[in-house]
């Protein structure tokens, strides 16, 4: 019994990871209409801030591995890269009812990458169950219109610069999931975490060097979110967690 909790335990991460990133989603919505994407990453990045002293006592140095340190900060560039694109589809006419849907199939992308490049194998109920998930993400989103009235989400979807940047949105964010994986095969869970953090702070002062940042922003605003950002580097070290407990880039994206 005891054997087959551990086996389990990626799943009980992978869950954690999307009530923390739901909970993320709801507190960030407050305030995205009052920032810019690049404020809107400062806050995240000093939320992730205040999650270090969980985890850093067990950080131990003889755990440490150049390759994998490399990979968590290639995985903090390409979520970062996402999330700024999906703030600049918004910002350049998409709307929401297209952007979220589009953006929400990045598990696609990690899917391909996990069975092509990363071998992994899927039994036939894991793909009916990928088949059935996909759909329930836009479902759930809450943005239903390419059921609803497909002709219209078509007609909105049109080449523009906006579907440019959730197209991109799309492929970083599942290039993402399929690097967490990944760095998650050097080095554990806690350094991967500390690594995505490294580059997200160094991405921040990249931001405020070039005068992206505007500070004029209220206290309201910096707690709130704060605290969003704070859950959303949660939800990042839970999936951490459910690859290092040897889920599948496959199965945990989905979830």
């Amino acid at each position: 019994m005891k054997n087959y909790f551990k086996k389990r335990l990626w799943l009980v991460y992978a869950i954690l990871a999307a009530l923390c990133w739901g909970i993320w989603g709801v507190l960030a919505k407050f305030i995205s209409s009052d920032i810019s994407p690049y404020v809107n990453h400062l806050m995240f990045t000093i939320g992730m801030l205040f999650t270090i002293p969980i985890i850093i006592r067990k950080c131990k140095i003889k755990e440490m591995n150049i390759r994998g340190i490399i990979w968590g900060l290639v995985a903090g560039i390409l979520a970062i890269t996402g999330n700024v694109a999906v703030y600049q589809s918004f910002g350049t006419g998409g709307l929401v009812a297209v952007v979220i849907p589009i953006t929400n199939l990045y598990p696609l992308v990690t899917i391909v990458i996990a069975i092509l490049i990363l071998k992994e194998k899927m039994h036939w109920l894991n793909g009916i169950g990928i088949l059935i998930v996909i759909p329930a993400i836009i479902i759930l989103s809450g943005q239903t219109q390419i059921f609803k009235d497909p002709s219209a989400f078509f007609k909105d979807l049109g080449l523009n610069i906006w579907l440019l940047f959730a197209l991109v949105a799309l492929v970083f964010w599942g290039l993402f999931s399929a690097a967490q994986k990944v760095t998650t095969n050097h080095i554990s869970a806690e350094w991967s975490y500390i690594s995505f953090i490294v580059s997200s702070t160094l991405i921040s002062i990249g931001f405020i060097v070039f005068g992206l940042i505007d500070f004029s922003f209220s206290m309201n605003t910096l707690l709130i979110g704060s605290v969003a950002g704070m859950l959303n580097g949660l939800g990042v070290l839970s999936a951490f967690s459910a690859y290092r407990a040897e889920g599948k880039a496959s199965l945990v994206t989905t979830i």
